[in-house]
Order: structure tokens, then C-alpha cells, then sequence
């Protein structure tokens, strides 16, 4: 087995753990988070079978990414960093998903882009949890009204996204993100990353988004 395929199996083991633990009867999507990495550390991880991938910067996804795109059919792509208004046509035109839709002037931007190019794709809206002045994401109280203005754009919300403080129990703001996304009807719960995918599983997420521990550290 190869370190690539190791370390995938590793994280499968920890989800599929997870959710036994809470009688769950599927295991989040698991995204591999290759933000910074090239594709030379990338194309291991497609040959062991991973087929979802995350990017944080559209630049860097839209200078890497069409080679392998073109290399291997069935790859999905993840914008799941913050995304520039004006980047909103080049986004929707490379990614499948975006995980960090969290303002009214992004909703209206995207709207545009989506209907200009006929593309569209899943959407998340990021959610700060933790109410921290450094992170995006709406407010909690500012969600329901964010959800109705991205509907009436037409975007495909399927769900919220949301990343909790550091260096802090994440449990609480994983079950109070699930709270909210069930109050709003959203199936969907982008939540989770390395140091805690598992218990972001426990607690009903369908999403991860796992770099370190696939990559190994940037």
C-alpha cells in the first residue's frame, strides 16, 4: 500500500468508526483539502481512488487543476476558501461546489455568473460559528434571510458550511451549526477538517474537508 493509499484508508477508518459510534448509516463525503500542494503531491492521492478535492484560492485552482482534470473524468471540485465577488464567474465556472457563500454581495455576484453560464453549482453557506471578527461567514441571525436571497438567485444551497474557533472543544459548534441547518430544512453540514473530522462526523456532518492528514504538513 502506498503512503497515499495508507493515509486515505486512515482517515476512511476514523469516519467509518465515527459514524458506528452514532449509528449512522453513511460516512461524510470526505474532501481531500490540496490547497498549496502541486500536483505532483496530488495525483498520488487520484490514484488511490480520492476523487474530491478543495482549493481555497480560484487562482490556484484554475492554474493547477484543468491537467488532471483533463488526466482523470470524475473529479469534483471544492471552493472552500473565501471567494472575491469578482472572481464569482471564473468560480462557478471551474468548481462543482462552493462552501464559503456568506453575503448578500457574493449571493447577487454568483446569481449573475450562474445564469450567464448556464452552471449550477452546489452552494454552502458559511456560517461564523464562533462569531470571530477575523473569519467570514454570516451571522447566525442573519442566515435566514441570507438562505431566502440565495433562492430567490437560484442558487443550489444544499447546505451550511462552518470552520469553529481554534484551539476549542468544536462539539458544541458542530451540533449548534446541525440546529440551524435543520430549523432552515438544509440536509447538507460541511463540517469537519483534520484535527477533528471525527467528531464532526459523530455529530452528523456530510462533508469533511481533510488536508494534513492526507497531505501531510504544508
Amino acid at each position: 500500500m502506498s503512503d497515499a493509499e495508507q493515509r486515505l484508508a486512515d482517515v476512511q477508518a476514523g469516519l467509518d468508526r465515527a459514524c458506528r459510534d452514532a449509528s449512522r448509516s453513511e460516512t461524510p463525503l470526505l474532501v481531500a483539502i490540496s490547497k498549496t500542494f502541486d500536483a505532483d503531491a496530488i495525483r498520488p492521492l487520484i490514484a488511490a481512488g480520492q476523487r474530491h478535492f478543495g482549493e481555497n484560492r480560484v487562482q490556484e485552482a484554475a492554474a493547477k487543476w484543468p491537467e488532471m482534470l483533463g488526466e482523470t473524468p470524475g473529479i469534483t471540485l471544492h471552493l472552500v476558501g473565501q471567494l472575491q465577488s469578482n472572481k464569482a464567474a471564473e468560480a462557478v465556472a471551474l468548481f462543482d461546489v462552493i462552501h464559503s457563500v456568506d453575503r448578500p454581495s457574493l449571493v447577487t455576484a454568483l446569481g449573475k455568473a450562474q445564469a450567464a453560464a448556464g452552471k449550477h453549482p452546489a452552494c454552502y453557506l458559511q456560517v461564523n460559528i464562533g462569531n470571530e471578527a477575523q473569519k467570514g461567514g454570516c451571522a447566525l441571525a442573519e442566515l435566514p434571510a441570507l438562505l431566502a436571497q440565495a433562492r430567490d438567485a437560484g442558487l443550489n444551497v444544499v447546505g451550511l458550511m462552518c470552520v469553529p474557533p481554534a484551539a476549542v472543544e468544536p462539539a458544541p459548534y458542530f451540533a449548534l451549526l446541525a440546529e440551524h441547518a435543520k430549523r432552515l430544512g438544509l440536509a447538507g453540514l460541511s463540517m469537519g477538517m483534520s484535527s477533528d473530522y471525527e467528531t464532526a462526523a459523530l455529530l452528523g456532518s456530510t462533508v469533511v474537508r481533510v488536508g494534513s492528514a492526507l497531505f501531510g504538513s504544508r
